[in-house]
């Protein structure tokens, strides 16, 4: 049997139009446009057997699978699924000091300094070791779980997507996102294989 995951990124929310920095720390709702971008990938997307969802503890993910979960469908929340933290960043707008600590943060990252995070955050590599566990129990352990949904965030989306298919974390910026993106990922029992690329046909 192979295993169909669902692999999403969280609708928009009022910080990312802002471009306030959110990560781990920052709970923030979906806006308007967000709430329309879940209601479409339900549509899209309500027919698929789900089995089970999984979501991280931020609210802006359970709000973006929440037509699933009023269907019933059982779910379970991750702190493994959580965004990176941003440390210091997290709630402040990017300005042009913030976007040269950013951007030399990431071609570190691209160099292969994936142990590196910003002052008070998380890097990568931290990020990768809390999602390990969730790879191993969750998308391997249950074999009887043909299709999966999981709702997520756009950096730590990233880092789980470099663990699923092999790659080093210095390659994640090659798994680009955006709100409400789709990365449908089968798994054959013995490798991981990407069948849609952040795929937003559903939001029209």
């Amino acid at each position: 049997m192979v295993k169909k995951i669902y692999l999403i990124r969280h609708g928009q929310t009022y910080f990312n139009v802002r471009g306030i920095v959110q990560g781990s720390g920052i709970d923030a709702p979906l806006n308007d446009t967000g709430q329309q971008q879940a209601r479409q990938f339900h549509a899209a997307y309500a027919a698929v057997p789900f089995d089970r969802v999984h979501i991280s503890t931020l609210m802006r993910t359970q709000q973006s699978i929440q037509p699933f979960l009023d269907a019933g469908l059982p779910h379970e929340k991750h702190r493994a699924l959580d965004e990176i933290s941003w440390g210091h960043r997290e709630g402040t707008r990017i300005t042009p000091e913030e976007d040269i600590e950013y951007h030399g943060l990431l071609r570190a990252w691209q160099r292969g300094e994936t142990h590196l995070g910003l002052p008070g955050g998380e890097s990568p590599e931290e990020v990768a070791a809390r999602q390990r566990p969730f790879i191993e129990q969750v998308l391997r352990g249950r074999p009887e779980e043909e299709n999966v949904l999981v709702c997520m965030h756009g950096r730590a989306m990233r880092v789980l997507l470099c663990q699923l298919l092999g790659y080093p974390l210095s390659r994640m910026d090659h798994f680009e996102h955006r709100n409400l993106c789709l990365y449908k990922v089968h798994y054959t029992g013995s490798m991981f294989a990407v069948r849609n690329y952040m795929d937003t046909a559903h939001l029209g």
